[in-house]
């Protein structure tokens, strides 16, 4: 599975959609929706806002513009996932 996006291509206001994997329990994943915003530490540059949290934007974070991507790639790197999840 290809995951493709540049950071060129968001803007802050967009809501997207991430695998997240949770800090306390590694072996929990799920679709999230987030935001991208201005981060506040990088004058300039984008961050996701997700729980309460930025996290800067970069090439290394997988994201996707829909739900129904999301959970795409989800079930092909994590078995199937549950639609609506990021609720």
């Amino acid at each position: 599975m290809e995951i493709s996006h540049t950071n060129a291509n968001y803007k802050a206001g967009d809501l997207v959609y991430v695998i997240y994997r949770n800090p306390h329990t590694q072996d929990v994943a799920n679709v999230q929706q987030a935001a991208v915003v201005h981060d506040p530490e990088n004058p300039g540059a984008l961050a996701i806002f997700l729980y309460e949290t930025y996290y800067p934007l970069t090439e290394e974070m997988a994201i996707y513009n829909n739900e129904s991507e999301a959970n795409e790639a989800y079930n092909y790197y994590f078995g199937d996932a549950v639609e609506g999840s990021f609720q």
